[in-house]
């Protein structure tokens, strides 16, 4: 490998305009913010080092026998994220880039692109949240407040107006791409000239001289002297330059270990584009109502595991050749048994939030794929029993968090069960394997006590309540305060006269808990809108339907439903989910019984 004579930026600029540079599969994408960019072109101009680039010389006649993508010509945080392939002919040599990517890519974007990211209080799909940015310099100050010397910004053209109307004297923005039509210093002295930044009667001597120094420095570390300091790997054999590539981007941050494997599985796949396939299926993935937040970290692992490789770590071995092509050929039926498990899972009321372990997509898309299931098991009323299983398998290991940390040791033993279980969720058979264990999936009377006692808005909230209630799928459910939480503060209290403090307290500290939850229609707690319970439910519902719905969602049917007598209701409603927790998690609880001679505790199992 050579250390290559150096180059200008804008020669570098140049040659990725004409694609002489380019991006090879192995590479990430492009992942930095508009402070970063910001404090790489502060760097420049403050001539710190801004290290070596590492680029790999492919030879014309090599070409097409590998996968490669252009550089951003401009980025958008929704809408242009992903580099494009870029196709080649085989008439020159190339120049790909292992190491310097992001950096390359911050140069070309501040001098021939633009920046869009979204603005907040903004919808996300508004194009008024993502204006478009150029980055421009301040010919007139440094920068105050912040750790550049030059100030560089990201600026919209309504920013830009605002400046010249707000701050005429302070702020005049150079628009850095400019520089590259700046052939020599009478070029800067003519931009000088014709903006008036030499007037001493608008500006003070120190910004004229500023502007002047400033303008020409950026000419000369722009255009001029030669930065781009780079070694030239020369060899035509893929596996050296993915190791190359491994040595030089594994270390430190740089490059996250997902990342780096997934360049591996894009270089290695054959007729399939991995990184535009996982990219574009993860965004799939997430649109699934009501909104999910899967990354390509979650999609690898189920790759390994969904195509019964033996060891699914995430190490380089195991993303081997043979292991890529077994990913490759499998890819479609991947992507249907996941896209169906979160499907399942959403049809389960869960979202973003409220799915607190990704991870646990994993072994309900190794089920569907076993069984070869498709969209039956969202609807069909044969699949009716494996929805259930599923649905308080997933509750179960959620709820024990079963799946924190690194859960690889899980996977192999879920598949041989899963496998050895054909036909229907092998629920029981995964209660018995783990029972006793740390990763087990079996409750007791006092995790169920510790859990009653979960406060609204929590996942773990929805998860409870999920399990107790009969839900419709076909509705969104919320999560709901039985007795309203605006009247849970003290002087409401005193108003409804709830005199004591000491009682007071003891509604303050239970009204966001299990018991005053319940789980309601959207439309139904849009509705009833914080209404004394009382009221609402003596208004809208009578006779039978009154009974029901106090069925229903678990309401002690001799409390009269007042503020007054809400201590005695949350204690007697809470008594009645425990109960029914216990049923529907199959707990054995433990009855306290008094003899005159000793205490026992005698264990009954709850029917």
């Amino acid at each position: 490998m050579a250390y290559e004579k150096p180059i200008s930026i804008k020669e570098a600029i140049a040659s990725i305009q004409e694609q002489e540079y380019i991006l090879p599969a192995i590479q990430r994408e492009f992942v930095w913010n508009t402070k970063q960019i910001e404090l790489l072109f502060d760097s420049i101009l403050r001539d710190y080092p801004i290290s070596t680039f590492l680029f790999w010389k492919v030879k014309a006649e090599d070409i097409q026998r590998f996968k490669f993508y252009r550089f951003l010509p401009y980025y958008h945080e929704r809408d242009k994220k992903h580099n494009e392939p870029v196709h080649l002919s085989a008439d020159k040599d190339r120049f790909a880039i292992l190491d310097g990517q992001q950096r390359l890519t911050s140069l070309y974007l501040g001098i021939n692109g633009s920046y869009a990211y979204k603005l907040s209080h903004y919808n996300w799909k508004s194009n008024h949240a993502f204006p478009k940015r150029h980055l421009y310099l301040n010919l007139l100050n440094e920068a105050k407040g912040s750790e550049l010397q030059y100030d560089f910004r990201f600026l919209s053209p309504d920013e830009i107006e605002k400046f010249k109307e707000l701050h005429p004297s302070a702020y005049h923005w150079f628009k850095v791409g400019d520089i590259i039509n700046f052939s020599d210093f009478p070029d800067i002295f003519e931009y000088i000239a014709e903006h008036s930044l030499m007037d001493t009667s608008k500006f003070s001597t120190e910004q004229t001289k500023f502007a002047s120094d400033t303008l020409s420095k950026l000419f000369q570390y722009i255009n001029q002297k030669e930065l781009i300091n780079f070694y030239l790997e020369k060899s035509t054999e893929l596996d050296k330059v993915l190791h190359i590539f491994i040595r030089v981007n594994s270390g430190g941050t740089k490059l996250s270990y997902s990342d780096l494997l997934l360049s591996i599985a894009t270089a290695q796949w054959k007729d399939k584009d991995a990184r535009d396939i996982i990219h574009k299926f993860v965004d799939q993935i997430n649109a699934i109502d009501p909104g999910f937040n899967v990354n390509k970290d979650l999609i690898l692992k189920s790759c390994l595991v969904l195509t019964d490789i033996k060891d699914i770590k995430f190490k380089v071995d195991n993303f081997s050749s043979e292991n890529m092509s077994r990913i490759e050929s499998d890819w479609d039926n991947i992507a249907k048994a996941l896209h169906i498990a979160v499907q399942l899972i959403a049809s389960f009321g869960f979202n973003g939030k409220t799915l607190t372990a990704y991870n646990a997509i994993i072994p309900i898309a190794y089920f569907i794929k076993k069984n070869n299931l498709g969209d039956e098991l969202l609807h069909s009323s044969y699949q009716l029993e494996n929805r259930k299983l599923i649905k308080e398998w997933l509750v179960r290991a959620l709820l024990k968090r079963v799946f924190g940390g690194t859960p690889d040791n899980l996977y192999p033993n879920y598949r041989n069960i899963i496998s050895e279980n054909l036909g229907q969720f092998p629920l029981q058979q995964l209660i018995d394997k783990y029972k006793g264990t740390n990763k087990s999936l079996s409750f007791d009377e006092e995790t169920i006590d510790h859990l009653l006692n979960t406060q609204y808005g929590s996942a773990f909230a929805y998860m409870l309540l999920s399990l107790v209630y009969p839900l419709n799928h076909n509705y969104k459910f919320h999560q709901d305060h039985i007795h309203p939480k605006k009247y849970f503060k003290h002087r409401k209290l005193i108003e409804l006269g709830i005199a004591d403090k000491e009682r007071r307290d003891d509604y303050l500290n239970s009204y966001n808990s299990i018991g005053n939850l319940q789980l309601i229609q959207e439309t139904e707690n849009l509705e009833k809108n914080a209404s004394p319970f009382q009221n609402w439910l003596f208004s809208n519902y009578k006779g039978d339907e009154l009974i029901n719905y106090k069925n229903m969602h678990f309401i002690p049917l001799d409390n009269d439903l007042s503020m007054e007598t809400f201590l005695e209701f949350f204690q007697s409603r809470r008594e009645t989910l425990k109960v029914r927790l216990l049923q529907v998690l199959n707990v054995k609880e433990n009855h306290v019984v008094i003899d005159e001679s000793q205490l026992e505790i005698i264990e009954e199992e709850t029917e």
